[in-house]
């Protein structure tokens, strides 16, 4: 079997333990590892070097392509591996060190850092860790259920591990398609001009000596924790519905829509869940996770295909989804991250995309990242490549958090992280407001209107009215801007008196 798995003969010879791959990683290393957003991660060598690092104390350098499953970057940052994590996190543990100061943590749009790793601008890759399906018969490494970062790493670093996971089906060869941008001043168009064209490779292409050692494992990606849609959620969904319909009433799109794009867990499953009961019919994906609502919209036949990076799903979904793959597998794309998150071709494309915020503002500024403008929580990840170079940048969110003691439209949010002038459609279970063609009053005013819980309403437009008496093309009250997060860490709520 594991001849089957590895190809190229040679390199039968370099199958080690996870303990003797991990031996090769030294302290002060910079690691590139696979993993997309709890998808394709290698997973035994990351738990061999914490290991180790409990009894020999090291220090790495950590990227990957986004967040890493298994609870592997909390076993990291509780073994005191992680100096400095890159680019995406969403692990509790790792995030708790973070916000003390003790991993430095770089947030990075995706598309950006394998762009500066090929320009030097940041510290090169030492050793990349793969996970792989399989290695061909020219040594080219299959990754499985995510691309990420993957090739570059593997591409740009010096010596390369591959963990070879036999838990992984081999219907995965031949999902891939690995394309890397020429290099700068005279790069070429990337040539990818639909979600379904395929301009790359089936593998990632690597001269074989590279490859220092091959760990066996078979342990499974984690599972995706989705919420099944509720009543705020529908909603959302609902007010989408309408205002994309509209679109088409006025002519702007058919019911195809344009390709969609949409954002990681619950919400934006959901508000994708949605579009089943609407007359929108052979829609397309490019994205960067494919999710659970992906394979309902393939379902219920109302997608016809879907580019990502990496395959997401729920435990229940990837029952159901690996043993069918084969099925699936004429509708899909995996594609490095650079590439699904690539601003030339969003732009080129004209996505819709669907991206989840903390909280916004009355002038339409989203917070994305960081609790109270100091804590981060997971990172900008794709979202800013996406909402700067859309078709149309859709926001959704709650309209409260806390059971009601946080309001997530606010006079001013505690961190921009996409800024009013990249942000199109707000949407909460409230309402919908549209912002293209608005200037900020008007903003204001259809956000207040339109988006906010009722409870807090009366207390944002008293805000705004003062605000517009002082005056400015963007009326602020300095002194008060940012008093209702004060009053959430004074006294537990934002909640007026």
């Amino acid at each position: 079997m594991l001849r089957d798995r590895i190809r190229y003969k040679p390199l039968l010879d370099r199958v080690v333990s996870a303990d003797q791959a991990a031996s090769l990683i030294k302290d002060g290393m910079t690691v590139g590892m696979s993993g997309f957003t709890r998808a394709g991660e290698a997973k035994a060598v990351p738990l061999a070097l914490a290991e180790r690092a409990r009894k020999d104390p090291l220090k790495i350098t950590l990227m990957t392509g986004a967040s890493l499953g298994n609870d592997l970057d909390k076993t990291l940052a509780e073994a005191h591996v992680l100096a400095r994590r890159i680019p995406f996190q969403s692990d509790p543990g790792l995030r708790k060190a973070i916000n003390a100061g003790e991993v430095m943590f770089i947030d990075q749009h995706l598309s950006e850092t394998v762009e500066q790793l090929r320009t030097n601008q940041i510290k090169p890759v030492d050793i990349a860790v793969i996970e792989a399906v399989a290695i061909t018969e020219h040594g080219g490494i299959v990754p499985t259920t995510s691309v990420g970062n993957s090739a570059s790493f593997a591409i740009l670093a010096d010596k390369v591990i591959v963990e070879i996971n036999l838990s992984q089906p081999v219907t995965l060869e031949g999902l891939h398609d690995i394309y890397i941008p020429t290099r700068r001043p005279a790069r070429m168009p990337i040539p990818v001009v639909t979600p379904e064209a395929r301009v790359g490779l089936p593998f990632i292409p690597i001269p074989p000596e590279k490859i220092v050692a091959i760990v066996v494992s078979e342990k499974h990606d984690s599972s995706a924790t989705i919420q099944p849609p509720d009543s705020e959620t529908k909603a959302i969904a609902g007010h989408l519905t309408d205002f994309l319909l509209n679109e088409v009433k006025q002519g702007r799109m058919g019911y195809e829509l344009q390709p969609l794009q949409a954002g990681i867990g619950t919400i934006a499953n959901a508000v994708l869940h949605g579009f089943i009961d609407t007359p929108f019919h052979d829609l397309k994906m490019y994205s960067e996770v494919l999710q659970d609502s992906t394979f309902e919209l393939f379902d219920a036949g109302k997608m016809t295909f879907a580019s990502g990076s990496s395959i997401t799903l729920s435990a229940e979904m990837y029952q159901k989804v690996l043993p069918r793959l084969a099925e699936y597998k004429h509708r899909l794309i995996l594609r490095p991250q650079e590439i699904s998150n690539h601003p030339e071709v969003i732009r080129r494309l004209g996505l819709i995309c669907i991206n989840t915020a903390l909280e916004f503002d009355i002038y339409g500024n989203v917070n994305s990242t960081h609790v109270g403008g100091t804590h981060m929580m997971n990172g900008i990840g794709g979202s800013g490549d996406f909402a700067r170079n859309g078709f149309m940048s859709i926001f959704v969110t709650k309209s409260i958090a806390k059971n009601g003691a946080i309001s997530s439209v606010v006079p001013m949010v505690s961190h921009v992280d996409h800024t009013e002038h990249d942000v199109d459609v707000l949407v909460t279970e409230v309402g919908l407001a549209d912002l293209r063609g608005l200037a900020p009053r008007e903003r204001a005013a259809i956000i207040i209107a339109n988006c906010v819980e009722p409870g807090y309403r009366d207390a944002l437009q008293d805000y705004f009215d003062r605000a517009v008496k002082r005056g400015g093309h963007t009326p602020h009250l300095i002194e008060e801007a940012l008093s209702w997060h004060v009053n959430l860490r004074e006294k537990g709520t934002m909640r007026p008196a």
